[in-house]
């Protein structure tokens, strides 16, 4: 059991790309348990801060604004308008939603780069970069598809194997290809910038190594990523990306600071925006610099190693130095839970908006409500295994658990009211089997309180149909 007093928690939500409409596998996985668990929080008293915004820099933007003939500025701004009004229109209640293509994020960003760079933890090196054969653009890791060298899976990406949990190198891949359009890369020598993942090696091992109430998936997978521990690149050759803030590579423009390497500080720059926007701007250190505060995030099960290994190393390494912190406070806050979900299928398949198998969220609320599709992604939705979603099952679940036992339960007990009493009834002394069905009642909201703290929505809400 938790203590009673108040506490600071963050809810930190994983951010999705600006680079087109987002599908209910996306909020399966990190939309809509975030939102119950933040819901459950502030019911409980406790200061949150549920953060978020969408992820505006990377290939799958340039790629998405280059199909329409738009640049990439005017692709995010459309969709930072959709995908937010999707996401609160399904009842997510984000205190703030905001976007990585704000000044504040530009300056966290740069921020943390250079007190890491200052540090001696960010590394310059010369490594094989992958480029389109056909447009000569660079290819991030994760749009080079090949056979993984070590399980033989066929699909494993430039980044790592979903198969096996292995960290690859796009070089590593077998017989490697474009996921745009399926031509091998060709690689050339290019020079960037790698944050130095095995200096913080032994810190990660007996931190991961502590955390007991992680899910299990989530903790393995993050030690075993830890056994062959290299430097990460944090640059890539782009053109639209955050500026890196050195002196000879602050104005050029064909090398750019990695998408994930920006992303995950979002995190840290949504609180900063919150605490200038309400006129207290020193107020994100009673999250971030609280050792008493909860960090708790959601994502789904590929970005595991980004927040269990990559952010915490970023954290490990600044501390409470460079200008947001002022080196002063205590170091920020590492995870305290990252509660990784699993896949969402559509009708057996995967789901993939080019191929046309996908259920835009948008679409989905022009025919139905919001609260069926909550509980349907909680009580049928991948929390711990792949599940999934078929108009049928749907259907079943909300005529049969939502309307037929729910709602009778509701239904039948406002009847019997009004029928015996025409109103409310006035409380008489409580029997013994008052006393009994009050007790079975208060302990059921603590067992189901409990289940949503720890993450495990599933069992709540099965512990609340009991």
């Amino acid at each position: 059991m938790r203590s009673s007093m108040t506490e600071h928690i963050l809810v930190a939500v994983a951010w999705p790309y600006a680079s087109g409409p987002r599908h209910l596998g996306h909020v399966a996985g990190f939309g809509v348990p975030a939102d119950i668990f933040a819901r459950y929080q502030r019911l409980k008293g406790n200061r949150v801060l549920m953060m978020s915004g969408t992820d505006e820099h990377g290939t799958p933007v340039t790629v998405a604004a280059d199909k329409e003939g738009i640049t990439p500025k005017e692709l995010v701004d459309r969709y930072n308008k959709v995908i937010s009004d999707d996401l609160y229109n399904l009842g997510l209640s984000y205190d703030t939603f905001t976007r990585t293509t704000t000044r504040n994020h530009y300056r966290v960003t740069q921020d943390l780069f250079k007190t890491l760079y200052d540090k001696g933890y960010i590394l310059k090196q010369t490594t094989l970069g992958a480029f389109s054969s056909s447009s000569g653009r660079a290819l991030p890791d994760r749009y080079i598809e090949g056979t993984c060298p070590i399980c033989g899976y066929g699909e494993a990406r430039g980044d790592q194997c979903d198969n096996c949990g292995n960290q690859l190198d796009p070089t590593d891949l077998i017989n490697p290809r474009s996921k745009i359009d399926g031509q091998p890369p060709v690689f050339k020598d290019s020079e960037h910038f790698f944050l130095d993942l095995p200096a913080f090696a032994t810190q990660l091992q007996e931190w991961i190594a502590a955390q007991e109430t992680w899910r299990p998936n989530v903790r393995s997978f993050s030690l075993n990523i830890l056994a062959d521990l290299k430097p990460r690149a944090i640059t890539r050759d782009l053109e639209w990306g955050i500026p890196i803030p050195l002196p000879e590579y602050i104005e050029r423009d064909d090398k750019k600071i990695y998408v994930w390497f920006d992303a995950v500080i979002g995190y840290l720059s949504a609180s900063i925006e919150w605490a200038r926007n309400r006129g207290t701007p020193d107020a994100w250190r009673e999250w971030w610099q609280n050792p008493q505060s909860r960090h708790v995030y959601f994502m789904g099960k590929d970005n595991i190693v980004f927040h269990s290994v990559i952010w915490a190393s970023m954290l490990l390494g600044y501390g409470n130095g460079g200008v947001q912190a002022g080196g002063t406070g205590e170091p920020l806050h590492l995870p305290s839970n990252i509660v990784s979900s699993e896949f969402l299928t559509m009708e057996g398949r995967k789901f993939s908006s080019s191929r046309g198998i996908v259920i835009y969220v948008q679409d989905f609320l022009s025919r139905y409500d919001p609260d069926p599709l909550r509980y349907f992604l909680t009580i049928a939705g991948p929390e711990n295994q792949d599940t999934d979603f078929t108009w049928a099952e749907f259907v079943r679940r909300n005529n049969d658990e939502l309307v037929a036992a729910w709602g009778n339960l509701v239904n039948r007990s406002l009847t019997n009211v009004y029928r015996n009493f025409g109103s409310v009834p006035q409380p008489a002394a409580l029997t013994e089997r008052d006393q009994a069905l009050i007790s079975e009642i208060e302990s059921g909201f603590a067992s189901v309180g409990e289940l949503i703290d720890g993450a495990r929505f599933k069992a709540a809400l099965g512990r609340g149909d009991a």
